[in-house]
């Protein structure tokens, strides 16, 4: 049975098959956890954030000056998929534990990292809904030019390029903007924020942390251990989710709200913060950006849908574990992002 639309329970952590070595690595499974959350929300939430802060040439400039641009985020044309003609807008969002600089981003022989957390953003025509779906980072694919692997290996074989390739070939639609974010920016934001109102579905601990059934205010640490714990439930993982959820919710709900949009000192802490754990293609400067989040200003979190890739469960591939495509499943995504369609899905509603 398909597991589409929902996010599956495997961790994932052993190594690609046939993977290069990595230097250790600096966070735990749960810091990866977040990193999912952090890009998801830095990614498409700062569009928002950022289109609010363009008439501040100072912002703006803090924003250019200090986010990363990568110098060739994607593969040779030719090998590309035509842009798409419906106006729709695709854009590819990664986390990394580690801050790569912009060699190691650009240059296959020189990246080591993988990407813990991968997701694509689909904006539709008319710029009134946004859908963000997950890919697994354990996805079991052909990687162009290195065989099948999973999908994060695709950033360590060739950086942005080579996975933009991968996915453009997987997803059957153009890239057109590339983000990666960094988790050392997490607490930052959250700071900035004054917190993150989330709704716990119960009452658990984790380490030095409580938290209560009902509304809680989360930053920094509590934030981390919010998301992370899933030894507090019977069902592990399934509420960690549940929980990474509510998390995101809640964070849509503070970013968008009226309270930080309209308030300067929490847009400039909140992008002060930021933009230096943000690395983006050269095209998605402050005026992309700008006229986005103008096309995008009666976005809120209800026009926000989250789903994950069809998957078809888990498998094992040279002792190691890995996320099976759901093909069939797959091909029904496809092509709704090709007739920028996505909006027929149940799960993505």
């Amino acid at each position: 049975m398909s597991d589409i639309f929902t996010l599956t329970a495997d961790d994932g952590d052993g190594p690609a098959p046939e993977e290069r070595p990595r230097r250790k690595r600096r966070l735990s499974k749960g810091a990866r956890a977040l990193i999912v959350i952090a890009s998801v929300v830095v990614g498409v939430l700062l569009i928002a954030v950022i289109g609010a802060a363009v008439y501040a040439s100072r912002l703006a400039n803090t924003f250019d000056d200090n986010a990363t641009k990568i110098e060739q985020a994607f593969p040779e044309e030719t090998t590309r998929p035509a842009p798409v003609e419906t106006g729709a807008m695709n854009i590819l969002l990664m986390g990394s534990d580690s801050r790569a600089d912009e060699t190691t981003i650009d240059d296959p022989s020189s990246s080591d990292q993988r990407t813990d957390s991968m997701m694509l953003v689909h904006v539709d025509a008319d710029r009134e809904n946004v859908y963000v779906m997950s890919i697994m980072r354990d996805l079991y694919v052909p990687i162009p030019g290195n065989g099948e692997n999973k999908i994060n290996a695709a950033f360590a074989y060739g950086g942005s390029p080579l996975t933009v390739q991968t996915v453009e070939q997987l997803l059957g639609v153009r890239i057109d903007h590339v983000a990666i974010i960094d988790f050392e920016g997490f607490k930052g934001m959250t700071t900035a924020l004054g917190g993150v109102d989330v709704q716990s579905p119960q009452a658990f601990s984790a380490g030095q942390f409580s938290y209560e059934e009902g509304v809680n205010r989360l930053e920094g640490d509590a934030a981390l251990a919010f998301v992370r714990e899933r030894h507090a439930f019977a069902d592990a993982d399934f509420t960690r989710v549940k929980n990474q959820q509510a998390f995101v919710k809640g964070l849509a709900n503070t970013i968008l709200s009226r309270s930080t949009l309209t308030d300067p000192g929490k847009v400039s802490a909140f992008v002060t913060a930021m933009s230096p754990y943000l690395t983006v293609d050269q095209g998605f400067d402050v005026g992309t950006i700008g006229n986005l989040a103008f096309s995008l200003r009666n976005m809120d979190a209800t026009t926000m849908h989250f789903f994950t890739i069809p998957t078809a469960g888990t498998g094992s591939v040279g002792g190691q574990s890995i996320v099976n495509v759901d093909q069939a499943g797959l091909d029904v995504v496809k092509q709704g992002l090709a007739s920028d369609t996505l909006d027929v899905l149940p799960a993505a509603q």
